[in-house]
């Protein structure tokens, strides 16, 4: 009988320490989840409402907590890799230039950016380094225009989108050069409206545009254009 009792008292004790130790598991695993989450949280603050997979693994953040977040709602999957909260409004520039990192805004959206357009663009354009393969030349939001790479990075600048964001842009004699080397792909009005927006502009720098366009083979076409509009 005393035997019987022993085993009985061992078994509860074994039983109850299982126990103990599987809720102290649920607790740990439950606490580890939400120091997670809530540092995915203060991170997007931090970041103006985005944050991408690699700075979360940099800070120990698992990728399970992420797509955790996303199928509840609290984040939003904008581009692979890319996360914004869910009271972010996505900035359709900056996630454009993330997916494309080599990309510059040209053309009529750099004109935007550098006031010399009032039009919002609706399809991105954007120019890249020829030779360079994308898989995003069959988004129809984005239109691309090729550089030879010496020269994709002449005359790039920082713009900051409506959204607060800084990206990478063609300054407005790189923009106003290129649009006049790519007139008849472009809205002709827009473009010539914008070459006299420029030249009517405090600080123009008319020196600067013909070095610009001598760079790339046409000084002589843009000082007609110049002349004309002038």
């Amino acid at each position: 009988m005393q035997l019987n009792e022993n085993c009985d008292f061992t078994i509860a004790i074994c039983v109850r320490t299982y126990y103990n130790n599987f809720e102290q598991y649920k607790r740990m695993r439950g606490a580890e989840h939400l120091t997670q989450e809530g540092l995915v949280l203060s991170m997007l603050h931090n970041n103006n409402g985005y944050l991408t997979s690699k700075e979360a693994e940099e800070n120990g953040i698992g990728n399970y907590t992420l797509r955790r977040m996303a199928d509840r709602g609290i984040v939003e999957c904008v581009a692979r890799g890319l996360y914004v909260s869910d009271s972010t409004i996505p900035d359709p520039f900056y996630i454009a230039q993330y997916r494309c990192p080599k990309g510059v805004f040209s053309h009529e959206t750099a004109l935007f950016f550098n006031d010399l357009s009032d039009r919002t663009p609706i399809q991105l354009m954007i120019t890249i380094p020829s030779g360079w393969n994308t898989r995003l030349l069959s988004d129809d939001t984005l239109i691309f225009f090729y550089s030879k790479p010496k020269l994709a990075g002449f005359g790039t600048t920082e713009r900051e989108t409506s959204y607060g964001h800084l990206v990478t842009v063609y300054d407005a004699e790189r923009t106003l050069c290129d649009c006049l080397r790519s007139i008849d792909k472009l809205d002709k009005d827009l473009v010539l409206t914008a070459l006299k927006r420029y030249m009517k502009m405090p600080g123009s720098d008319k020196a600067k545009l013909l070095e610009c366009a001598a760079i790339f083979k046409i000084r002589d076409v843009v000082l007609r254009y110049v002349e004309v509009l002038s």
